[in-house]
Order: structure tokens, then C-alpha cells, then sequence
């Protein structure tokens, strides 16, 4: 399924004008605080754009795409829930995110409720950050192995090396003008060239109602569970998402954040039924895929001239990229912020804590790209990464943010339980069992509750300062 030399050409250009981009960053990257939160600088464009970039990646593109072709368009559920965290995050949260002075999540619970907790959910939020990189690394590898017949190792190793480039090179900044340019390839390739094309070539709308199963336009055709199941690691995941937390603190106002966050979640919205209808379309035009999760690559094969293949490829690698950068980002800096800095090099300069950082984003990065030759599959990867994430720390960082009697004591024994729960629960029922999320969730609510009414304040542990 080889793409010919002309596509070829349009993608290798796409790449190099990436690390150009990148580098082009990198200048602008003269301070730790440029470095992590590009200076907290941006206006409504840049910042609706970057995070729109972030959030769709190799699950809601691939994924999505590959669930449409299974389930039809309820495949859009994935996606949707992203979008519905986002939507939540910047009407509830997004004012109170901006008002904090801190980089990470983690260095929030630290300061709400003692180095204890912020400790333990670093290293829980970076582990999720770390496998939503190893996701879209994986996508990568496989739409150059679909598309180019390269070898699926030496594509991921490929595709991830370019992220880890130009992210090392300059930090958000980089990772800023970056997804510029990714967010503009991804919306036209998606929008504007692939889902029409595949609606034409399938015959139109009535044409997928004729031979489609009639399951195939049910919202809920996916089941009941499964979307409950996105419910819980993807809404309630992106709410406490280092990654997004990062990117809100980009926001050059308030105002801004808010606006470009309810913004990227209808976007997002929007993106989930395109891919949808876009697996849909293979259906009828590609029955009896072998691998689906080669649907959508081997759609963009079937469909688009020369040219436009290209393009479309690209866009969809910029989804890939986009996301990979920034949760690279945000897992390195959970590491190199919250606990190299915190408790083994408190007195860096800010010219050493910008070296630690690009040090620190070097090994994972490399650590992302072993990973994902590992695994090699997109879904479960994205499972393990958000069912921790969920489960671990949400109820920490709502009741911290929003009932005042929480206390330390109960933030850390909430996290412990919580993961410990889950984390067994996925090991006895299977890595996409629904209910040891139901159970960690509703166990770090009921032990942050309870502790907090029990403990006495002299009780608690010691808060930073």
C-alpha cells in the first residue's frame, strides 16, 4: 500500500519544515519559564490552536477512525469525552488554573496539601503523560509502515525522534509554533479533503445508510459501557491532565484560557464525528479490513490523488506530533520540576534547571519511543495512561480546588488507595475493564472524604510553603 514518490516528497518537506519550526523556537526559549510555559504569552489563536492540537492526536485520529469502522458513529464517543473534559475544564476550572503561580499540577497538590502528595501524583501524572506520548508514537509508526512499507520499529523510531528534536531543542515554544502548523494541516486534511472525498467516494450519505448495518447510526451502537467506560478515563482525564494544565498556564489572560478552552472542546467535538463518518466511509469503499487500526491510512490510499495524499498524511501525523510533543513535555517537566528540582536539586539557577529540563525531556523521550516499540497498541495504551490518571487524582484536585476542609493526611491516602484499586483491578478483570475505575474513583472520593473529617489539623501532614 505504498504511497508514490510525489506523496513521499510533500511528507519529508512537511517533516523538515517541522524541525526548522522547531528550531526556529528554540530561540526563543531563553528562560525555564519560556522553556515550560512559553512565557505565558499567548493570545487566543495561538493558545485555541496549540490545545487544540494537543488533545487530538493518535486516538481520536486513528482510533476514532478505526471505531467508526467497527461501531459507526458512535466511534465519535472517544473523542467526544475529550472534547466534554475540555468543555468542563474551561467553564469550571480554567479561571482557578490560570490564577495559580505554578508550572505542573503536581506543584498545585504540593502546595494545597504537603511534598507527600505532590510527590506521588508527579509521578502518576508524568506516567500518564508518558504513555499518551507512547500512543501517538505508536500512530506514527503505523501510518509510515501502512503508507511508506517502512518497517513498524524503524517508522516509530522515525516519527518519535523528530518530536523528541524539536521538543528538546525548545520546550513550548517550540512545541507552540509547531502545532500552529500542525493544527492548520490537521483541520484541512480532516475536514476540508478527507471526509469529503470519503463521503464522495462512498456514494454520499444515502449511499451509507443503504449499506451500513442500521447499529451503525445509533449513538449508542458502541454500548452503554464502553461509553461510560470513555466517560470515566477521558472526561474526567482530561480535567486533571498535566499536558492541558500545562497549556492553560500558556494563556496570556484569564479571559483568554477560558475562551480557547470552551473553544478546543467544541473543536474537538466536531473532529470526533468527522473521523467517525470517515470510518464509516471505509466500511462501504474498504469492507473486511484485517487490521483495523490501519483503517484510516488505507482510507487516504483509497481515496485521495497524489497530491492531496501527501497533504492528508501529513496532517494526520501532524495530530500525532502535536500531542506527543506536549505530553513529552508535560511528563518531563512533572519530573524534572516536582522532583528532581524539589527534593535533590533545590538550588539550580535558572540557566541549570533549563539543562535539567532538556536533559530530563532527552530520557524520556527515549524512554517513550522504547515503550511504544513495546506495546504497539494504540488503545491500550491510551486505557492504562487515563485509568490511572482518573482514578489517582481527580478527586484530589476537585475537592482541593473546591471544599476547603480537604486535608493533606486525606490527599495521600486517597491517591495511594485509589491506584492501588485500580491498578489491581485492571490486572484481575483486563486492561479495558470499566469497573476498577468505578472503584478507584469511588474510593478516592469516600477515603478524601472520610480522612478529612476525622483528621485533626495537627494531624495533617506539613503543607509547603
Amino acid at each position: 500500500m505504498n504511497i508514490n514518490s510525489f506523496d513521499v516528497v510533500i511528507m519529508i518537506a512537511y517533516l523538515l519544515l517541522l524541525v526548522v519550526v522547531g528550531v526556529i523556537g528554540s530561540r526563543r526559549a531563553k528562560t525555564s519559564e519560556d522553556y515550560v510555559l512559553a512565557g505565558r504569552n499567548l493570545g487566543f489563536f495561538m493558545y485555541f490552536g496549540c490545545l487544540g492540537a494537543v488533545i487530538l492526536g493518535g486516538a481520536s485520529t486513528i482510533g476514532s477512525t478505526k471505531l467508526g469502522y467497527e461501531f459507526g458513529l458512535s466511534g465519535m464517543w472517544l473523542v467526544v469525552m475529550l472534547g466534554l473534559g475540555i468543555m468542563l475544564l474551561g467553564i469550571f476550572l480554567a479561571k482557578r488554573i490560570s490564577g495559580l503561580s505554578v508550572m505542573t499540577i503536581s506543584e498545585y497538590l504540593s502546595r494545597r496539601f504537603g511534598v507527600e502528595v505532590g510527590l506521588v501524583s508527579a509521578l502518576i501524572a508524568a506516567t500518564y503523560a508518558m504513555m499518551v506520548s507512547v500512543t501517538q508514537v505508536i500512530g506514527m509508526g503505523t501510518i509510515l509502515n501502512v503508507l511508506l512499507g517502512w518497517n513498524l520499529s524503524v517508522s516509530m523510531l522515525v516519527g518519535g525522534g523528530i518530536v523528541l528534536f524539536y521538543t528538546i531543542l525548545g520546550g513550548m515554544w517550540s512545541v507552540t509554533m509547531t502545532d500552529i502548523v500542525q493544527f492548520v494541516i490537521m483541520t484541512v486534511g480532516i475536514f476540508f479533503i478527507m471526509l469529503p472525498l470519503g463521503l464522495s467516494k462512498a456514494g454520499g450519505w444515502s449511499s451509507l445508510q443503504t449499506n451500513l448495518p442500521e447499529t451503525y447510526f445509533s449513538l449508542s451502537g458502541i454500548g452503554g459501557q464502553q461509553i461510560f467506560q470513555y466517560f470515566l478515563l477521558f472526561a474526567l482525564g482530561m480535567v486533571v491532565a498535566q499536558d492541558i494544565w500545562q497549556r492553560i498556564l500558556t494563556a496570556k489572560t484569564i479571559k483568554i484560557a477560558r475562551a480557547g478552552t470552551v473553544a478546543a472542546g467544541v473543536y474537538s467535538l466536531l473532529y470526533g464525528i468527522a473521523v467517525a463518518i470517515i470510518g464509516m466511509c471505509a466500511f462501504v469503499i474498504l469492507p473486511g479490513l484485517e487490521d483495523t487500526q490501519n483503517t484510516f491510512a488505507s482510507m487516504a490510499v483509497a481515496v485521495l490523488p497524489s497530491g492531496l495524499l501527501g497533504l492528508v498524511v501529513a496532517a494526520v501525523v501532524s495530530a500525532l506530533m502535536s500531542t506527543a510533543s506536549g505530553t513529552l513535555l508535560a511528563s518531563s517537566t512533572l519530573i524534572s520540576n516536582d522532583i528532581i528540582k524539589r527534593f535533590y536539586k533545590k538550588n539550580l539557577t535558572d540557566k541549570q534547571y533549563l539543562k535539567l529540563s532538556r536533559t530530563v525531556t532527552t530520557v524520556i523521550g527515549i524512554l517513550t519511543i522504547v515503550c511504544a516499540l513495546w506495546i504497539q497498541d494504540v488503545l491500550i495504551a491510551l486505557d492504562v495512561a487515563y485509568a490511572v490518571l482518573s482514578g489517582g487524582i481527580f478527586a484530589p484536585v476537585i475537592l482541593g480546588l473546591f471544599w476547603k476542609r480537604a486535608t493533606a493526611k486525606a490527599a495521600f491516602y486517597a491517591i495511594i488507595a485509589s491506584t492501588v484499586v485500580i491498578l489491581a483491578g485492571l490486572v484481575i478483570q483486563g486492561i479495558t475493564a470499566t469497573t476498577p475505575i468505578v472503584y478507584g474513583i469511588a474510593v478516592s472520593f469516600v477515603v478524601m472524604i472520610v480522612v478529612s473529617l476525622v483528621t485533626k489539623q495537627g494531624e495533617e501532614l506539613k503543607v509547603a510553603s
